[in-house]
């Protein structure tokens, strides 16, 4: 077990007094704080180096935090270790006779587990093990990954799609925003990469939409070496988990044509020869995105495979589309460029109920955070007016959020409080 120091928490009985302190007097940054039913706890974070403090707010007279300054007063209350396998860490210490209690992980504040041991174990100290979000698809209960979630939009039955996970580089997800920072929402492997899921999402209605359909199954080992790709591709496994196979898809929708987005849009048939992996479907794909890709080069050409996507052509199933236009009753794209010359979002809309898949605009819960944006975008500008735009629209509307990488949820609602974005996740 390797266990990194992630925050130190701090009990406070009057949180405009610790505000004061921690954030006029020190200068620190607070984040936005974050309810903890279970616990009745309020969580606020206060980011100082690669580590955090937690000032713990009681929101019931009952609750632990509030019994905790009732009999001690406001001060360190425990100590929190961040772990990559939390029930591994549990069953190790369990093993050579700590006293734990928790002895099964429970959900916590920033979507993570936690488990604390016993102070009598840890020479009077209360420690806690966190093993964060980007790591929980990893644990017992969520092994094998959830590869089919349904939930409604309205009339639309929404099913996002797990195809497995695959490792980047921090760097290059998270761009000019400190390492500092964002390890505390994504930690990062001894390659410096962090974890990502694979999402595809599908849209039934009218007709049965399949958005972006991940890497495929055509990628190599040395792909597969580089980018820590975690077991084998998931894409029909969740299309039977969902009840559907890929003769059942009438549209597939490209938002942009990077290869972790439409590596499954063509297979090889017996013969080794590339065709349509949908092949009752058309393929609706941006023109401009279409024609930019034999323009780029350079490092951003690594990111396309041509036999991802130039079999369509061939097979006579690609549409392209011109403008902002709805694909099907209640499903509407709209370019917000960015990451792409042409990306698009894919605004989801039925019954006064919304929904948005945003893509690589915002690729993870992390960044919701309107200038945490992607070293990999090609127009960092242009992202963070479109995330802004994007951001305001789907706290406007209560839009679900689905996530293209998110590694520890499908979805989720975005919550505008203190002048920050944060997401509610709707979905495990």
């Amino acid at each position: 077990m390797k266990a990194t120091l992630d925050h130190i928490g701090i009990a406070v009985k009057d949180l405009r007094e610790a505000l004061a302190f921690y954030h006029d007097a020190l200068g620190l940054e607070i984040e936005a704080p974050e309810e903890v039913p279970s616990q009745r706890v309020r969580a606020h974070f206060v980011p100082v180096g690669e580590s955090k403090l937690e000032l713990l707010e009681a929101t019931a007279a009952d609750s632990p935090i509030a019994k905790y300054v009732d009999k001690r007063g406001p001060g360190l209350h425990h100590i929190t270790l961040r772990v990559d396998d939390i029930a591994a860490a549990l069953a190790q210490l369990k093993a050579r006779g700590a006293r734990l209690i928790d002895e099964r992980p429970r959900p916590g504040a920033e979507d993570a587990l936690v488990a604390f041991i016993h102070p009598s174990s840890a020479h009077g100290v209360l420690l806690e093990l966190k093993q964060a979000s980007s790591h929980r698809a990893g644990i017992a209960s969520a092994s094998p990954p959830e590869l089919a979630t349904r939930f409604a939009v309205g009339d639309l039955e929404l099913i996002a799609l797990c195809d497995g996970y695959f490792r980047m580089d921090g760097g290059a997800m998270f761009g000019v925003v400190p390492k500092t920072r964002w390890m505390q929402k994504s930690p990062a492997d001894e390659h410096n990469r962090v974890r990502l899921a694979l999402r595809p999402l599908i849209v039934r209605g009218t007709r049965t939409m399949l958005i972006d359909a991940g890497l495929g199954d055509k990628i190599d080992g040395r792909f597969e070496s580089i980018y820590g790709i975690d077991g084998p591709r998931l894409l029909d496994r969740a299309l039977t988990a969902a009840g559907l196979g890929p003769g059942d898809i009438d549209i597939v929708l490209a938002t942009h044509l990077h290869a972790d987005h439409v590596g499954g849009f063509t297979t090889r048939n017996a013969a080794g020869a590339l065709v349509p992996h949908f092949p009752r479907a058309r393929y609706v794909v941006r023109r401009g995105e279409w024609e930019d890709v034999s323009r780029i080069q350079g490092s951003s050409r690594a990111n396309y495979f041509v036999d991802d996507f130039a079999p369509l052509a061939k097979a006579g199933v690609l549409e392209l589309v011109d403008e902002d236009q709805t694909i099907m009753p209640g499903v509407r794209v709209q370019r917000t460029g960015g990451h792409t010359l042409h990306h698009q979002a894919v605004w989801i809309e039925s019954g006064g109920r919304h929904a948005v898949y945003p893509a690589d605009l915002i690729p993870t819960a992390a960044h919701v955070t309107p200038d945490w944006i992607a070293g990999l975008d090609r127009f960092p500008i242009e992202s963070l007016a479109a995330k802004n735009a994007l951001l305001a629209r789907a706290v406007e509307q209560k839009a679900v959020m689905c996530f293209a990488h998110e590694p520890g949820f499908a979805a989720g609602v975005i919550v505008s409080e203190n002048d920050a974005f944060r997401v509610v996740p709707t979905l495990k």
